[in-house]
Order: structure tokens, then sequence, then C-alpha cells
């Protein structure tokens, strides 16, 4: 089994070169690595983007002389070879890369996706080649990542509230079963080649391709979400593409972060719910708990009688209605239905908290990782702003271990039916 892993890079010099370091050191060593350095065409004729047309060309030299790891690059940088107006992006450069490898790639062979600015741990290739390897039929995995912290507090106070709104989102997810739970981080998805091929390839979109690419993994197959290993993505700010780590940061130094927020957590039970009804639904439509924010998307007073035409189990009627009501409508559903809220972030979070994880809190002690960390009064108000940096870490760290824990579970009981029903 060959691993290749693909990345993106467009001005990152500085973080480039100690991702491949990172990666010179797995003790897997049949991999190779394949990058596209690219930026828009335009960026050549535009002044303000001359360092970055620099940075690139600064890259693609030093690439050419690093040796430590077996390279393929693929050169959308240099004059005449970038992208059009409106044909490039994030999204784009990662399926130029996978369609590539494709075209050499064994369907069992594996795709890594990697972001330029991400670690890995020496045993991650080895990690994901005994997942693939004993578990045929697993379509991806979504990694389980870790943001390291840095110097800079303004950064570290950033990166820490975009985490912690991840890691609250995802095990809301697992909470309530659904099967969208895993987290799309391009930095952070391995799948093999045959999947790959099977949903068509990465969409080439500006910005998002990982979540919209995940999705369509988990419409097809089984998505594992659990390797003792980690991804160390970078805390930094980006303006690089619309969507991920870089710009949360970005727009929410700027404007705050009302485009991540802790929504309450009534809201998932909502989904969770309706999710638990799906036998029901199957039979005739009865309200739920999200009947009113279907029938305005669907435009319909019945969203699963075409279900329940064209599926005549319960089985694969349940399948279709988590693929109508999806990732993408989950997170519509929660948006829509979050103004009304009356409680603070800090009070959603602390409710949930208090509610399914009483034991991370009780007495300020609790859970493996953060017994040392957790801040004794953590049931008086606090808020991410005015907090302490590391009581702000000691609740990443308490959602972090939930969240491996829902991880770890639900891989193993993944695994364990494939064993028992092995395709």
């Amino acid at each position: 089994m060959k691993i290749y892993v693909a990345i993106p890079v467009m001005d990152e010099p500085e973080w480039l070169f100690r991702c491949l370091d990172a990666l010179s050191a797995q003790d897997y060593t049949c991999f190779e690595v394949w990058i596209c350095v690219n930026q828009p065409e335009e960026w050549w004729n535009n002044p303000g983007k001359q360092q970055s047309c620099d940075n690139n060309r600064q890259t693609l030299k030093k690439l050419s002389g690093y040796n430590a790891v077996t390279l393929n690059i693929i050169d959308k940088s240099s004059p005449g070879c970038g992208w059009a107006c409106r044909a490039g992006g994030v999204g784009r450069a990662r399926k130029t890369i996978m369609d590539t490898i494709c075209g050499e790639a064994e369907d069992d062979d594996i795709i890594v996706s990697l972001d330029g600015d991400t670690l890995t741990e020496k045993g991650y290739f080895s990690s994901l080649a005994e997942s693939f390897g004993s578990n045929g039929s697993i379509a991806g995995i979504s990694v389980p990542y870790f943001h390291n912290l840095v110097s800079d507090e303004k950064i570290n106070r950033l990166i820490l509230r975009y985490e912690i709104y991840l890691r609250y989102y995802a095990i809301n997810l697992w909470r309530i079963n659904s099967p969208y739970a895993p987290t799309a981080l391009g930095s952070a998805i391995a799948f093999p080649v045959w999947a790959y091929r099977r949903v068509g390839g990465m969409p080439p979109r500006e910005s998002g391709e990982d979540f919209y690419f995940l999705q369509k993994l988990q419409k097809m197959g089984t998505i594992l979400s659990w390797i003792p290993e980690r991804v160390h993505p970078a805390a930094r700010f980006s303006e690089r593409v619309l969507f991920g780590t870089g710009i949360a940061l970005q727009k929410a130094s700027q404007k705050g972060w009302a485009a991540y927020p802790i929504f309450s957590p009534d809201l998932f039970d909502n989904i969770g719910k309706t999710i638990a009804l799906f036998p029901q639904l199957f039979k005739k439509n009865i309200e739920t708990p999200i009947s009113p924010f279907l029938r305005e998307k669907f435009h319909t007073d019945d969203p699963w009688a075409p279900l329940r035409e064209n599926h005549h189990n319960v089985e694969q009627f349940i399948r279709a209605c988590h693929e109508r009501f999806d990732g993408l409508k989950i997170f519509q559903y929660l948006r829509s239905n979050n103004s009304g809220k009356t409680c603070t972030e800090e009070e959603s979070l602390l409710a949930y908290l208090k509610k399914h994880h009483g034991n991370y809190i009780r007495n300020g002690t609790g859970g493996k990782i953060v017994k040392k960390l957790l801040f004794p009064d953590i049931n008086k108000f606090w808020s991410f702003e005015n907090a302490d940096i590391r009581q702000i870490d000691a609740v990443r760290c308490i959602l972090s271990e939930i969240e491996n824990s829902y991880r770890y579970q639900n891989s193993k009981k993944l695994k364990n039916n494939y064993e028992k029903n092995p395709k």
C-alpha cells in the first residue's frame, strides 16, 4: 500500500519546509509527496501581490533542491502557469494534485490530504496504513487534530475560541448520532483512491472543498474518525481562502465571532429528536422539531414523501433521510434558528458541559488531560474575551478529550461491524 500526500501551497515558504521535515521523519516509508504551488495568473500584474508571487517563486526554487522526501511538483504559479481568473483556489489545487495521483495510483493506495502549514506525528502514516489495511471498505478517515499554541497571546486566544467552536459542533453531532459529526479539515483527511474515484473526485471550489468532499464520502461509505496520532495545523492569520482556520482568525479579530457561534444545545437536541423519529416517518408524515425548517427549505408539507416512495425498507429510508438532511442542511438549520438565543455563548457551553459531562466540572476537576489545568471556578461566569489563556485552553482540552472518546468509540463500533460483515 502506497501513500500519496497531496499538499496545495500558496505563499507559505516559511511553513512548508517544516511540514516536509516532519514528513521525512515518518516511520512508514512507502510514500511520496505531491505539491501544487499555485496562484492566479493575474497576480503577476498586481503590484499588491508581488510579495506573494516572489514567495511562490522562492518556494519552487527551494523545492528543487529538497531531497529529504520523494517530491513531485506541479507548477501553477510561474508566469504563464497560474490559474485563469476565477478558475483557481485551494479546491482546484487539491483536485489537480489528486486527479494526477489517480492517474498512476492503485485503487487500494491512500491519498492523504494535507496543508503546507501542518505538522504530522511520526506514526501518522503507519496508523493510516493499518486502519485502511484492516478495513477494506472504509471510504475515509477524519483524522484527530490539535492546534499548537504560539508565542502570540492574541492568536492563541483566537485559535482556542475557533477550535472550541469546531469541537463543540462535532461533539453535539456525535451526541445525537448524526453521521456528519466527523470534522472536515483539508489538513486532516485521508481516503483510498477507489473512494476518490467513486465519488467523482474533489470539487474544484475556491474554499470549503474539504467540507463538500467529506460529505460526499459520508454519503457513499463509512468514515472512521480515530487513529492514535494527530495532525497539528498551524495557528495563524491567512486571507488565502474564503473559509478555513486562517481566514476564521482574521475575520474574528476584526468582526467578532458571529460567523462561528456556540449554538444552543437545544438546537442539536431538536435534530437528535428528529433523527430518532426517522423510523416512524417511514410509515407516515409526523411533526418533528425541525419540520418548520424543512417545509420552508423543501417547499412541501411532507419533505419525506419522495423518500417513502423510492425506498421500500426502513434501513434504506433512514439512510436516505440522512442524505437529504445532510451536513449542509444541519448547519443551515442551526444558523437559521440561533438568532433568538437569550444566553451568552459561554453560558451555552457551560450548560452543555453541566448537562452531559458533569464529571469534567464537578469540583473543578475531571478528565485525564485537564485535571491539572481546569480552573476551580468554572461554574462562575467567565468569558472568552477576558479569561486567562490557560482557562480557555483547559476548556479546549476538555472538549478534545470528549471528542476523542466519541471518535474512538464510533470507530471501534464501525470496525467491529466490518469484522462481522466484511465486504
